[in-house]
């Protein structure tokens, strides 16, 4: 049976800082937290604490390759209101091979997996060259078409030739989310086109680099939008508070969700509201109360 994470009421408003004390009306879903980051080895029952305190009920921890996902899937099997993903990065992509997709094709026959990804292009830092990358991402799309799973995709300066790959598969895939935008109108306009689902980090929240998002996020309906932490890397910005080591975890996303409520022109709890709709349906899962 998965283990209840859960810190009394009065213990946590002790042990939370002010940043940590912010609890949304409605339970959030982060969709994209990077928990087998070694950063939350020492304490993760604290962290999956504190996210419930701040009403994020729901977690989906990313696996980026074979060990990550797996790890992500024994989180998923130990805690409740967490799932996985599992997939390979575009990093990653040079790794690829026949036994891979094979563990891959294991992973999605878990009901705890509940997408196949991350996976995708980045042109930005090619780890894996541009060809290793659409090899691989091309066998994870046949992969999310067989299991029927939804895609957990990543890009990065690469948005045309990803568009271009995904209308090839469109008819063949279930769904897809493209995890942490931060591309341009045009980009988002052509995946929204797709059908496709965005989802929207602390990136929104840095006014040295995101806010280029904020004229564009009307442009998402809200049952296309999700919201994610990418914990621990993207720290928003509009904290009150400095937080000690300043690594970003799921019990923060609702300062992400207040942010992107204020340039979609709706109240917190409708985003909230809309957004955790979205992602349940979007990753097939129950709510968690």
């Amino acid at each position: 049976m998965a283990e209840e994470y859960s810190l009394a009421s009065t213990e946590a408003d002790t042990f939370l800082p002010e940043a940590l004390q912010f609890r949304p009306s409605t339970p959030l879903v982060d969709i994209g937290a990077n928990l087998t980051h070694e950063s939350f080895q020492r304490d993760l029952g604290d962290v999956l604490a504190r996210a419930k305190a701040a009403n994020v009920t729901t977690l989906i921890v990313t696996g980026t390759d074979v060990a990550h996902a797996k790890q992500a899937l024994q989180m998923a099997q130990q805690y409740a209101g967490v799932y996985a993903t599992a997939g390979v990065h575009p990093h990653d992509a040079s790794g690829w091979n026949d036994t891979v997709a094979q563990e891959m094709r294991q992973l999605y026959r878990m009901p705890e997996v509940v997408a196949v990804g991350e996976c995708g292009l980045d042109f930005n830092r090619n780890f894996s060259t541009p060809e290793q990358q659409e090899r691989a991402f091309e066998a994870q799309l046949a992969l999310s078409a067989e299991s029927g799973l939804p895609l957990f995709l990543h890009e990065r300066d690469a948005g045309k030739r990803m568009q271009d790959i995904l209308r090839s598969w469109r008819n063949d895939i279930s769904q897809a989310v493209i995890h942490c935008f931060t591309a341009d109108q045009e980009t988002l306009h052509g995946y929204l086109d797709l059908d496709l689902h965005i989802g929207l980090t602390g990136w929104i929240c840095d006014e040295r680099r995101g806010h280029h998002l904020r004229d564009m996020v009307r442009d998402i309906p809200l049952d296309r939008l999700m919201v994610e932490t990418d914990c621990p890397y993207l720290l928003p910005r509009n904290l009150p508070a400095k937080l000690k080591g300043r690594r970003h975890e799921p019990a923060l996303l609702p300062w992400i969700v207040k942010e992107i409520a204020r340039w979609h022109d709706v109240s917190d709890t409708e985003l909230g509201v809309a957004t955790t709709r979205t992602a349940q349906r979007f990753f097939r899962i129950e709510a968690d109360a």
